[in-house]
């Protein structure tokens, strides 16, 4: 079973204002829009951008490197597998992972403001259409049963 899509009225969709909802602006939502909610905001976006990078990526695996040659000196399997598991895939896989979401949220950012683009000028249309209608429209008092343009409008 399917949800009903809600429909609007032609007057309630001209009288509606759409609006793009960014990235920044739910920022107020997530940390609020007080001085210690900014501070925390830019705290978590400059370490978030410092260990998202590349460049951390890089530096977390030299670090790692560094201790290889201690596990492999033991010999032992279990602690060779834990180095690779626990210190390498770890320090190394978390800002690369990092990097991969800042770049699909960059995307997903760009598609939603080509599509509020897109909806703002259908929006742009729809009112233009319904404000033509409007004007077009018989009197009440007429006994004409169609407009000229009736029939094409209630195509499917």
């Amino acid at each position: 079973m399917s949800n009903p899509v809600p429909t609007l009225s032609p007057e309630a969709a001209a009288q509606h204002q759409p609006h793009h909802v960014s990235l920044q602006a739910v920022h107020d939502q997530v940390h609020g829009p007080h001085w210690l909610g900014r501070i925390n905001r830019a705290i978590a976006v400059r370490i978030t951008h410092a260990v998202g990078s590349m460049w951390a990526a890089y530096a977390f695996a030299a670090l790692a490197l560094l201790s290889l040659p201690a596990a492999l000196r033991t010999h032992d399997p279990l602690i060779i597998v834990a180095w690779v598991a626990q210190t390498f895939l770890q320090l190394v896989l978390l800002p690369i992972i990092m990097v991969g979401q800042n770049v699909q949220a960059e995307a997903s950012e760009s598609r939603a403001r080509a599509d509020h683009d897109t909806l703002m000028a259908i929006h742009r249309l729809s009112v233009a259409v319904y404000e033509l209608q409007l004007r077009h429209a018989p009197p009440p008092h007429t006994d004409v049963a169609k407009n000229d343009y009736s029939d094409t409008l209630t195509q499917e």
